[in-house]
């Protein structure tokens, strides 16, 4: 049998893994192979899921845990995808508010799936402004806990890829490789960016041919890990837009603008806050990882009577007063000319990690 290779992109959440999933996907089906994307979340209804369905490859959603704490789930979805698209490469992207995945995740994946899929190198992407901070021993704006988790998603990663390169200049990027470098020794340091697309072809090169993965086991401190991800509050909505002709791109950029404020005035650290406002084959897609100053858009939704809106939160509050806020400026919009329905809304805070498995020993290839 044919063995597929399998990439897990791991890292904390807003670092910017979907757009790099998406990219690579891209690039590897104009390299003439065929690939397929595991997304995961602890909720359906993903933000991630729906957009990187656009990219006409096969996505499978893991919902409702992590990969971690539902290793059959992903193991069924990596077989599904390969058999449903003969994918070649397939592509996961981990819960970012998890780590401990070379002893849950990796470890498992050699002993019991070596025999079917070829397992790259763990890949861990870091915002560069939250590196940096971390690195200077700072929390990057986030609970004191949520921070462990950044710092050890870094310690136990074959690959640490910095994103966002772009917004660098090259000495500030040198600098700040040399710092990670210098902390995190035994990991291999690359850089891209989704935006000029520099880096992604040397990064795909490495993990699409090397098999040395997971190469360490962390000591995780589970009642901090469990801290970390209980401080977010966690809401996943789809609401169905209708009405008269309407500006879905002023409508997306006025309600991120009025969330992102609110989130600033309440002092809320954002781990992030992500749509993707869909109008037949129109969509726009936004952003937000932190203050009101990091928020992006992408792409053009348009004019007209209907809509489709998928948004989800990752925001340091309890899941009620999360909510309560998502919903009071979503009413803002339901007027006498435009409705907004609710289809799906699951707000909560992530239970005790509990995985299925974890190794204490490093599985050789």
């Amino acid at each position: 049998m044919k063995k597929t290779r399998l990439i897990l992109v791991a890292g904390f959440l807003g670092a910017g893994k979907t757009t790099l999933l998406w990219e690579a996907a891209q690039r590897i089906m104009d390299d003439g192979k065929r690939v397929g994307l595991i997304t995961n979340d602890q909720a359906p209804d993903l933000v991630d899921t729906a957009i990187l369905s656009r990219n006409e490859v096969q996505v499978k959603e893991v919902s409702g845990s992590c990969f971690c704490c539902n290793f059959n789930g992903l193991i069924n979805s990596m077989k599904e995808v390969r058999n449903s698209a003969n994918a070649d490469v397939i592509i996961a992207e981990p819960v970012g508010s998890c780590t401990d995945l070379s002893a849950t995740i990796v470890q498992p994946l050699k002993e019991k799936m070596g025999s079917e899929f070829l397992i790259s190198p763990l890949t861990v992407l870091a915002d560069p402004e939250r590196l940096e901070d971390i690195l200077n021993g700072g929390s990057a704006g986030l609970h004191p806990s949520a921070a462990y988790i950044f710092r050890k998603q870094l310690e136990e990663s074959d690959i640490i890829l910095i994103s966002k390169t772009d917004q660098l200049k090259p000495d500030e990027l040198a600098l700040l490789k040399e710092k990670v470098k210098l902390n995190f020794p035994d990991a291999d340091v690359m850089t891209i960016s989704a935006v000029s697309g520099e880096g992604i072809g040397e990064w795909l090169n490495e993990v699409t041919r090397r098999t040395d993965s997971g190469k360490r086991i962390v000591e995780v401190d589970y009642d901090l890990y469990a801290e970390g991800e209980a401080v977010l509050g966690w809401l996943n909505t789809t609401i169905e837009l209708g009405g008269d002709p309407t500006n879905w791109d002023d409508l997306a950029r006025n309600l991120m603008q009025e969330l992102s404020q609110q989130f600033d005035r309440l002092k809320a650290s954002v781990g992030h806050l992500k749509i993707i406002l869909e109008s037949g084959e129109n969509y726009l897609i936004a952003n937000l990882t932190g203050l009101n100053s990091t928020l992006k858009f992408r792409g053009l939704a348009g004019i007209s009577t209907k809509a489709r809106l998928t948004l989800n939160a990752r925001v340091e509050m309890s899941p009620g007063e999360l909510e309560q806020i998502v919903r009071m400026t979503l009413s803002n919009y339901s007027k006498d000319n435009l409705t907004a329905n609710i289809r799906a809304l699951r707000c909560l805070s992530p239970g005790r990690p509990n995985p299925t498995y974890r190794f204490d020993h490093i599985i050789r290839n």
